[in-house]
């Protein structure tokens, strides 16, 4: 059975592939949702797509930018 809404349903077939919501992005990597809109908004983490609502939804690329920032802060 699909788990998804008919809103996430639209935003999935809107975009190609996968899109993620903000708490499953920040559950996946143990951040809080302030850290993530910081980063989006002081421009570390760009082009993150909103939905109907004007919702944040995140794509693969976005997870692949997530991913390299952690490993950037975690490094120095």
């Amino acid at each position: 059975m699909n788990n998804l809404s008919s809103e996430d349903a639209m935003v999935t077939r809107k975009n190609s592939g996968k899109t993620y919501k903000t708490k499953e992005i920040c559950d996946q990597f143990d951040i809080s949702r302030a850290t993530l809109f910081r980063w989006e908004s002081e421009g570390m983490l760009r082009g993150v797509g909103r939905d109907w609502r004007g919702w944040r939804v995140y794509s693969e690329n976005n997870l692949r930018n997530i991913e390299k920032i952690i490993r950037g802060k975690n490094a120095g």
